[in-house]
């Protein structure tokens, strides 16, 4: 392996679940690496061998040589820049750039001439080049193209999924132009065992990523407009999908919940620079309507169930089993799962929300909502299970159901269960 990249010194501007793996990795392939973050508590963790996203070992953190900051001025020295930073959307739906402002002018006003820049959070096509860029030499004081270069990797990660882990997923890359391209090519390159592709612009890069997950929204969407459809016939979503997948060319998706923070985001990025452009998307806008709506349709399962059992729907008590956006992955952003429980109290039922992965404080914060411990879950009218952990999946039917009274229903949103080996007295419905 060539020693011309490990000239490079790296400085990673955000520290989730996309920047402290990369972090991590170039580390261990020998480059000099420093992994910003604004967050102090969390640099504090990384510090101590702890990451709240479970996407590193304890193990890989303490052998790790990156040097863990919340201080602005240590980027100054840095040659080659990742922002990994996060690029959510406000309450209107619309991209925030907020973070990736803040991102570029810290990197701006800490700029050597010669620098590299590389973004990988994901925006629609432009932001690199028409919102950043300017940033930077405002900044700077530099000459974008002469005193500091830009380039655009989209990430991929996918968080909680060890098969298809940062290495091994095929890296886009794209710079402005070829010098930039191989300092890029050279440092990926060494880190990337699937390989790279390389991308003739960035404008082409940042497409490619934002139409990754929209792809992904629109199929997750169709398959829950069939389960709703299904439904009214009395046919299991799942029993169909399994004997459709027998056909090859037939894409194995499955209904559920779309949270995150890419698949329920990454849409409006595309249809809010559609929009501007003066094109009104319509079939992306209405697989976002349908997965967005998926949440309240879960919850009124449960109250049609419980009302044909001909238990009051008052005060009835109804487990939530799971807040995150996915399984077994502490992140509750954009999360669907609150709108469970939040329809479930507008019918006057009392939800009590259990997970063992998601942050009792942050889901506070962030929603309202009191996590409660496994113990409190008894004299159950209902169980949602809305996010099938381990340690859900892991435990017997007779166990998980052993709180939930006769006549009770059980929603299982994700099919993770085999109804067949329920007691007979339990209502049972699945996405």
């Amino acid at each position: 392996m060539s020693k011309e990249p490990r000239k490079e010194k790296i400085a990673v501007v955000g520290l989730g679940y996309v920047g402290l793996p990369l972090a991590v990795l170039l580390n261990e392939k020998g480059y000099d690496v420093l992994g910003f973050d604004p967050d102090e508590s969390r640099v504090a963790e990384l510090k101590n061998g702890k990451d709240r996203t479970r996407e590193v070992s304890r193990e890989r953190l303490r052998a790790a040589s990156v040097r863990w900051t919340s201080s602005p001025d240590d980027l100054r020295g840095s040659s080659f820049f990742i922002v990994a930073v996060p690029t959510p959307v406000d309450r209107q739906k619309r991209p925030d750039l907020s973070a990736l402002t803040e991102a570029s002018n810290v990197i701006g006003a800490r700029l050597s001439p010669g620098s590299l820049v590389v973004y990988e959070s994901t925006v629609y096509p432009g932001v690199t080049e028409d919102h950043c860029g300017p940033i930077l030499e405002r900044a700077s004081g530099l000459r974008r193209g002469e005193g500091f270069r830009l380039g655009y990797s989209p990430e991929r990660v996918n968080p909680g999924d060890t098969e298809h882990s940062l290495e091994k997923i095929v890296k886009v890359v794209a710079a402005e132009d070829a010098e930039s391209l191989k300092r890029m090519a050279a440092v990926y390159g060494s880190i990337i065992e699937a390989g790279l592709h390389v991308a003739p612009s960035i404008k082409v890069a940042e497409a490619a990523k934002v139409i990754e997950n929209t792809q992904r929204d629109l199929n997750i969407a169709l398959m829950n407009e069939l389960a709703m459809i299904f439904d009214r016939m009395d046919i299991r979503t799942k029993d169909v999908l399994e004997a459709a997948c027998t056909k090859w060319n037939f894409l194995k998706f499955s209904p559920g919940l779309v949270g995150g923070h890419c698949i329920g985001v990454d849409p409006y990025y595309l249809t809010t620079k559609a929009e501007e452009l003066g094109y009104r998307p319509e079939v992306i806008l209405a697989g976002r309507r349908i997965n967005d709506g998926m949440g309240k349709y879960v919850a009124h399962q449960m109250i049609e169930m419980i009302a044909r059992a001909g238990l009051p729907l008052k005060r009835a008590r109804v487990a939530v089993l799971g807040i995150t956006f996915k399984e077994d992955v502490p992140d509750t952003r954009n999360s669907r799962v609150p709108d469970i429980v939040g329809e479930l109290k507008r019918f006057g039922m009392e939800p009590f929300v259990h997970d063992p992965y998601a942050d009792p404080e942050g889901v506070r914060d962030e929603y309202g909502i009191e996590l409660c411990p496994a113990k409190e879950l008894t004299d159950l009218d209902g169980i949602v299970l809305a996010v099938p952990h381990e340690d859900y999946r892991k435990l017997p039917l007779e166990k998980l159901t052993e709180n939930l009274r006769p006549g009770g229903a059980l929603v299982d949103v994700k099919s993770a269960i085999d109804p067949c080996e329920l007691r007979a007295d339990i209502e049972y419905w699945s996405l």
